[in-house]
């Protein structure tokens, strides 16, 4: 049987490749041994459990914020905001944590809603600036990531700030936090912690949602054509709030991760990265789901194996940094790769029907 790759799959396959070569070339031309870099690069994400568990961790909060952004991209948005919205999340979650008394049940889902509840408000915002007053989500959406920034920077050192510096919140109680013993102890003192297991759940909700329910078709359908699906009955400024709105939460739920799980306190003067990496996910996974999950989790071995190629082999970090803005380029240009997959698959259809009219020919006579 014979297998065949969906054309978004060899796109994104072929960004991958094209991106480990030119990785390739920057290895030599600074005089590195290309191969020994890359095995460096590998193993050093996968060569234990530990390492492996850190990579798995490093990838949790890129689902949620490859999500959030795959999700607008699927209803015709685009969500610059993920950072931000991760900060309003984050910041929420981690005051839940340090004020409110709960079991810690209890207190992680308080801290899962209110994660929730302020991403979403912050991704909501831009979506209804845009149906009121046709302000491009883009520019409503940078705009919402320095608002989110300098609320933090206000609100930390103010209400939650640490005893001894006030560039970063108290440390989250044990009750509040996301690591468990037992995870750590599997992965062998790795920092895993039960935000991958909520990672994975939301990409099954997501796909879920988008495939198998009608508020998905009329997401889906207002991102193909809003004017159709205007024509169609759907009520599109109501699906675009909520598709920013819902965007919005999962970048707030990686906030919690992060913050909780990921890292043990929440700082100021940081606009975290992880939002943007979570662009370079979903374009990596053309906007699906399943593919956000395995997206995240190649970016997240490529961010724990980057110190340890530089440790053994002296080639600089940020190497593999350029390899990952390499496959972003090439994954965004996808429609370049998409049409020398569709002359490839033309040209092949054609071959292999002159061999069946010859076929044919020959057993005619």
């Amino acid at each position: 049987m014979k297998l065949r790759l969906s054309k978004t799959s060899a796109v994104s396959l072929g960004a991958i490749g094209l991106g480990l070569f030119a990785g390739a070339l920057l290895m030599a031309v600074t005089g590195s041994n290309p191969l020994a870099g890359f095995w460096h690069l590998f193993r050093g994400g996968l060569m234990n459990i530990e390492r492996f568990g850190n990579s798995l961790a490093s990838s949790t909060t890129l689902i949620f914020t490859g999500l959030s952004v795959a999700f607008a991209f699927k209803t015709g948005l685009f969500n610059i905001g993920a950072s931000g919205q991760m900060l309003m999340g984050g910041l929420l979650a981690s005051a839940v944590g340090l004020y409110v008394p709960l079991a810690r049940p209890l207190l992680l889902l308080a801290m899962f809603l209110a994660a929730s509840v302020g991403g979403g408000a912050w991704g909501a915002l831009p979506g209804w600036l845009k149906v009121k007053f046709n302000v491009h989500e883009v520019v409503s959406t940078i705009m919402m990531n320095w608002i989110a920034f300098w609320t933090v920077s206000y609100v930390v050192p103010r209400y939650l700030r640490d005893v001894f510096l006030e560039t970063q919140s108290r440390r989250i109680p044990a009750a509040a936090s996301l690591r468990t013993e037992w995870l750590t102890e599997l992965f062998r003192g790795s920092y895993i912690n039960l935000g991958l297991v909520l990672a994975i759940a939301a990409v099954a909700v997501v796909a879920f949602l988008l495939e198998r329910t009608v508020l998905g078709y009329e997401l889906k359908a207002v991102g193909h054509n809003k004017h159709a699906a205007q024509a169609a009955g759907i009520d599109i400024n109501r699906r675009m709030v909520a598709s920013m709105a819902i965007a919005g939460a999962l970048a707030g739920l990686g906030g919690f991760v992060f913050y909780a799980g990921y890292s043990v306190n929440i700082q100021i003067g940081v606009l975290p990265a992880q939002g943007f990496d979570g662009i370079a996910v979903a374009l990596l996974a053309a906007s699906s789901p399943w593919g956000v999950w395995a997206a995240a989790t190649f970016f997240g071995i490529l961010h724990t194996g980057k110190g340890f190629m530089t440790a053994m082999t002296g080639i600089p970090p940020t190497i593999a940094d350029a390899i990952i803005a390499t496959i972003i380029y090439f994954a965004a240009t996808g429609v370049l790769i998409e049409n020398v997959w569709d002359r490839y698959s033309k040209r092949h259809e054609q071959r292999a029907a002159r061999r069946r009219r010859v076929d044919l020919e020959q057993g005619v006579k």
